[in-house]
C-alpha cells in the first residue's frame, strides 16, 4: 500500500493524470506481489518472516524513493497533487441525507463494493475458484489431480498486491492529494485483521470493513469535537475484534488449512 502510493503520487505530479497514478499505483503493488510470490511459491522461505522483511523493504524503499525524486521538499514545501472529484449522480446525488452517504462517493469506492460480489461468484461459482480455494486447504490433493500449485499463488498473491497498490494509490489521489511515510498508519494490518474477523467470507469481510471504517471516522469526529477520549483505544479496537472472532469462531472457522505453510512435493 505504501509503494502504491508513492507510485500513484509520482507518476500523477509528472503526468497530470489520475488514472495513470492509480495504474502505476496497481503496477508497484503487482510487482513487489511477485517479489513475495517468489519468496514463498518458488524459493519457498518462511511465509510470514518473508511478508514483515518484505513489508518493512517497501517502506524503506517508499521514503527513499520520495526523497529522490522530490530531492527538494521542505517541511514548508511539500509537493502535492489534484485528486478525484466526487462525482455526482442525477437525481439520487440530490435525495437529502441518503445522496451524501450513498451516492456522493468516489467510483473507485462504487468498485469496491462491486468487488465484493465478484469475488464471491469466482471463488464460490467457478472453476479456477474453486481451485484456488482447495490449493488453500489441500495443495497436495490439487497437485495429485494435475493442478499447478505454484501457478495458483502467483496469480493469487499478484492480484492481492495489485489491489493493495490500488488502496495505496486511492489514499494519495482519492483523499490526501499528498504522500508522506505514516500515510497507511497501519491500514493494512487492519486488513488483514478485517479477513481474519470476517472469517474469510467475501460478505462479512464488507460488514467488517464498514464497521472498521465506522470506527475510524469515529475517532476523528471525536477529536474534532473535543471529546477526551484517547483515541489509541479505537485505534486498537478492530484488533481487540479480531482476537475475540478468533476466540468465539474458533471452531466453525474458515482459515484456509494450509495458510503461510510452504508446499514441497512429497513431504506430507
Amino acid at each position: 500500500m505504501t509503494l502504491g502510493a508513492l507510485a500513484g503520487f509520482a507518476v500523477t505530479g509528472s503526468t497530470g493524470s489520475l488514472w495513470l497514478g492509480i495504474l502505476a499505483a496497481m503496477i508497484a503493488g503487482g510487482l513487489l506481489g511477485l517479489v513475495m510470490a517468489f519468496m514463498s511459491a518458488t524459493v519457498k522461505v518462511d511465509q510470514v518472516v518473508a511478508g514483515l522483511a518484505l513489508n518493512l523493504f517497501a517502506i524503506g524503499l517508499s521514503f527513499f524513493l520520495f526523497r529522490t525524486i522530490f530531492a527538494g521538499t521542505t517541511s514548508t514545501d511539500i509537493p502535492s497533487v489534484g485528486v478525484f472529484e466526487f462525482p455526482e449522480i442525477p437525481l439520487l446525488s440530490d435525495i437529502p441525507w441518503i445522496g451524501d452517504i450513498f451516492f456522493s462517493q468516489h467510483w473507485l469506492t462504487y468498485l469496491a463494493i462491486l468487488s465484493i460480489p465478484l469475488v464471491w461468484l469466482f471463488l464460490n461459482k467457478t472453476k479456477y475458484g474453486l481451485e484456488l480455494r482447495s490449493v488453500g486447504h489441500n495443495p497436495e490433493a490439487c497437485d495429485m489431480r494435475g493442478i499447478s500449485v505454484p501457478n495458483r499463488q502467483y496469480v493469487a498473491t499478484i492480484f492481492g498486491a495489485t489491489m493493495a497498490g490500488l488502496a495505496g494509490g486511492f489514499l494519495t489521489l482519492a483523499t490526501t492529494g499528498l504522500w508522506f511515510p505514516e500515510l497507511i498508519s497501519g491500514r493494512g494490518w487492519i486488513a488483514l485483521a478485517i479477513v481474519i474477523f470476517g472469517n474469510w467470507r467475501a460478505s462479512w469481510i464488507l460488514w467488517g470493513a464498514l464497521f472498521f471504517g465506522f470506527l475510524d471516522a469515529l475517532q476523528l469526529s471525536l477529536q474534532a469535537v473535543g471529546v477526551e477520549l484517547p483515541y489509541q483505544l479505537l485505534l486498537a479496537l478492530p484488533f481487540v475484534l479480531t482476537i475475540v472472532a478468533l476466540v468465539i469462531n474458533r471452531s466453525r472457522s474458515r482459515t484456509p488449512l494450509s495458510l503461510a505453510v510452504p508446499y514441497r512435493r512429497g513431504e506430507r
